[in-house]
């Protein structure tokens, strides 16, 4: 927490590092740390605090900081410029709040003169952004604070920043969940239950690792794939993966006692086939796969704009465009499957045909799945990230939860 009143350290040392797994105390002891530094080295200076989001930000780190010194520290927040003014022992000084979710976010930051940042979440932001952050530490005796869960060993932070600590004159720590003394071991088993695979020797040993081999390692045919009996659903959901050259692929949904089961499919391979089929074939399918159900929304792949366009117009669905993010998708796929969040009628055989060959590209700079066998893959993603994920009390913890 106080490192820097260490005389060696204090000399040694212009920035600190911390990553490692989820729920090991990174953030809050990172966050605490830095405003104590700044409370107690500097008067009247500006700070930045920065997330991948203002909002995530606030969420994961502003709103515990809050809680855990609102005691020592007297706090002002000035909502309408995501500005925090502090007060202590006769010190004042400023905290600015910045989001860095993408290449035009370093354009924020531009123009106002830091003694410190904070940067949580580091490895979620562009280079960019970070670069402009650490530009702006500029009054002497500045430092920078860095606070990320681990991802693929070529990325940015990981090759500039920990593998260049002492180049760099930065203190590196590594997390884990160990060294959060709040967390009960029933807990601890609970994450560790989550992961699987690579995202687990991120998330819970908190390894830099590549992602290779099979994307699903934790699917299993006898976990995972059910009779396609009839159940008593209470909702009822479309996903799609368009396709004309590529394969068609859509699931019907339903949600039975907290388990999502993908209950029928439609696949078209036109390759295969020797046949293309039109976006009015294609409703004329969809329409087949709802039956006389009440389908709440289709989800579908965001660049098919005919076809979400042909949807409108039809005005019998309720249609959405799918939350694209791969990685994330992938990963809170992986957790469901973990969790037992989604189960497969043993009817959906394009799905059982893909789980075994959708594999990570090792051959990739970052997480990238080789792009083949991801039809029905890709489906299955929209419908985890846009629904499953965003329905309240049926959410898998993320890493930033932890």
């Amino acid at each position: 927490m106080t490192w820097w009143k260490h005389p060696e350290a204090a000399k040694r040392y212009d920035a600190i590092i911390a990553d490692g797994a989820v729920r090991s105390g990174k953030t809050l002891s990172m966050s605490v740390s830095f405003v104590l530094w700044a409370m107690t080295t500097f008067d009247g200076e500006n700070f930045a605090i920065c997330g991948k989001t203002v909002e995530s930000c606030k969420r994961n780190v502003v709103i515990p900081l809050l809680g855990a010194l609102g005691g020592m520290v007297s706090f002002r927040q000035i909502q309408s410029k995501n500005q925090i003014e502090a007060s202590f022992a006769g010190r004042s000084n400023r905290f600015y709040i910045f989001g860095g979710k993408d290449e035009g976010s370093a354009a924020l930051i531009q123009g106002v003169t830091l003694a410190g940042v904070l940067l949580d979440e580091v490895a979620l932001m562009p280079q960019s952004f970070v670069d402009q952050a650490l530009a702006r530490c500029s009054v002497e005796a500045s430092r920078f604070w860095f606070n990320c869960n681990p991802e693929h060993p070529q990325h940015w932070f990981y090759k500039d920043w920990i593998q260049k600590a002492d180049e760099k004159h930065a203190l590196y720590l590594h997390f884990t969940m160990d060294d959060n003394p709040t967390l009960a071991e029933k807990i601890k088993d609970r994450y560790r239950s989550l992961y699987s695979g690579v995202f687990y020797d991120r998330f819970i040993r908190g390894m830099w690792v590549a992602a290779t081999g099979i994307v699903y390692p934790m699917f299993n045919r006898e976990l995972h794939v059910v009779p396609a009996v009839p159940r008593a659903y209470s909702v009822y959901y479309i996903s799609c993966d368009y396709g004309t050259v590529n394969p068609m692929s859509m699931g019907l949904w339903g949600e039975c006692g907290g388990v999502w089961y993908r209950i029928k499919e439609y696949f078209w391979a036109s390759r295969e086939t020797g046949r293309q089929k039109t976006d009015d074939e294609y409703y004329t399918e969809l329409e087949t796969l709802a039956g006389d159900l009440s389908v709440r929304a289709v989800i579908v792949d965001p660049s098919a704009a005919s076809f979400i366009e042909l949807i409108r117009r039809r005005g019998k669905f309720h249609v959405r465009p799918a939350n694209n993010d791969v990685v994330d998708g992938i990963r809170q796929v992986a957790a469901c499957l973990t969790a037992g969040r989604i189960k497969f009628n043993d009817c959906c055989t394009a799905t059982f045909a893909e789980f075994p060959a959708y594999v990570w590209d090792d051959k990739a700079t970052g997480d990238k799945p080789v792009k083949e066998y991801d039809h029905a893959m890709d489906d299955i993603r929209y419908m985890v990230r846009t629904v499953i994920m965003a329905r309240p009390g049926l959410r898998v913890l993320t890493p930033k939860e932890g």
